[in-house]
């Protein structure tokens, strides 16, 4: 099944995106988004209980899939960046839980004691586990008052089928996320470092907020978000750069750009490359290939760690298009590591590059227009 033909699907969505009773309450989220999460439900309930009954070889004492399951699949398919929905959350969480459940049950008569501390315990396991998924709570919940059956599977319950319903409903959901396009597992944003290997914040980070200043705003609201943190930094990061961009993206790539390239032959010698960079007093040379079209780039640091080659080496290259903003090439040159940004064509003819230089001197520029535009308005 091709999960990306939705065109009359993505009409409707479009139509019932347009009344707000129709609307996400989630942030990012779309009705389009919705519609495919309800497939993938579909598709991951219906397979699960199928696949469970062929493992479990249809025994009736033993029930083929647990309520708590069809919770898991709203996060699962629903809100698949969920820190609660991934794989480790729900066949841990789930598990955990009920094998909480279960010890709750055999230990404790009274049957109203009984709910709470289950309820209350798992999510304790969960926690201390890192674990922490809603429908582990129903898990637990189940194991007590599940009836006669989960009370003679005892401490298989956890296992079988729980543990079983678990595994195959998240192998199914990286399998459906894949086909559908999506990321799953989630995989946080890394921890932007010095690329220099020192001391220093990266540049990125040394103006603007900072990690203590989230912390210390998230604190305010006395309540979990459902984000990561890493998620959240990198989240306004992005807010930061988009303002920069509607604020000052009236230049694009292709007014700030040197066009007299200085490039350098694939079959060059690394000495020829040298002498270039050293000619010109630049740090970076765009490699074009027998077709004249852009095959990576050289620096001084890929000549130094490749000095007795006598192939030219070549690393990758960072590149734009000449209609972007320019001030969308920042997080790109300012990563410890890109001296310049090549403009290409859609077919790789550069165009122009882009250096620290050039970009440097436009905001520079930009900045001091600003400043007396705001200076001539207050007078």
């Amino acid at each position: 099944m091709n999960f990306m033909r939705t065109t009359h699907l993505r009409q409707i969505a479009r139509w019932l995106a347009d009344r707000p009773v129709f609307a996400p309450i989630l942030t990012g989220a779309t009705f389009g988004d919705r519609l495919i999460g309800c497939l993938g439900a579909l598709i991951g309930i219906c397979l699960t209980g199928l696949v469970c009954s062929l493992a479990i070889g249809g025994d009736p004492e033993i029930p083929l899939i647990v309520a708590p399951m069809g919770a898991s699949a709203v996060l699962l398919f629903a809100v698949p960046a969920s820190p609660l929905a991934q794989p480790w959350p729900i066949v841990g969480g789930n598990t955990i839980s009920a094998l909480v459940g279960v010890a709750v049950a055999q230990l404790v008569s009274d049957p109203l004691l009984a709910v709470g501390l289950a309820v209350s315990l798992a999510i304790l396991a969960m926690s201390l586990t890192r674990s922490l998924h809603p429908p582990g709570g129903a898990a637990a919940l189940t194991a007590v008052i599940g009836g006669a059956a989960v009370s003679r599977a005892g401490f298989w319950f956890p296992l079988v089928p729980v543990a079983i319903n678990a595994l195959i409903l998240v192998a199914l959901g990286v399998l459906f996320h894949r086909l559908a396009g999506r990321r799953y597992p989630h995989r946080p944003a890394a921890a932007p470092v010095n690329q220099h290997e020192t001391k220093d914040l990266p540049p990125g980070l040394r103006v603007g907020f900072t990690s203590a200043d989230i912390d210390a705003a998230v604190a305010k609201f006395h309540e979990t978000l459902d984000v990561s943190r890493a998620d959240l930094d990198v989240l306004l990061r992005e807010v930061e750069q988009e303002a920069l961009m509607r604020q000052h993206g009236a230049l694009s790539v292709a007014d700030v750009m040197s066009r007299d390239v200085i490039t350098v032959a694939a079959d060059e010698t690394p000495d020829e490359a040298r002498r270039l960079l050293l000619l010109h007093k630049v740090r970076t040379l765009p490699i074009l290939d027998s077709a004249g079209r852009l095959a990576g780039q050289v620096g001084l640091r890929e000549l130094a760690a490749a000095s007795d080659a006598e192939r030219l080496p070549i690393a990758d290259a960072v590149t734009a298009t000449p209609t972007e903003p320019a001030v969308g090439l920042l997080p790109r040159l300012t990563d410890g590591l890109s001296h310049i940004v090549v403009v290409t064509d859609d077919d790789r003819h550069v165009l122009g590059v882009v250096s620290q230089t050039d970009l440097l001197a436009t905001l520079a520029r930009s900045l001091s227009h600003g400043a007396g535009v705001t200076a001539k308005a207050a007078g």
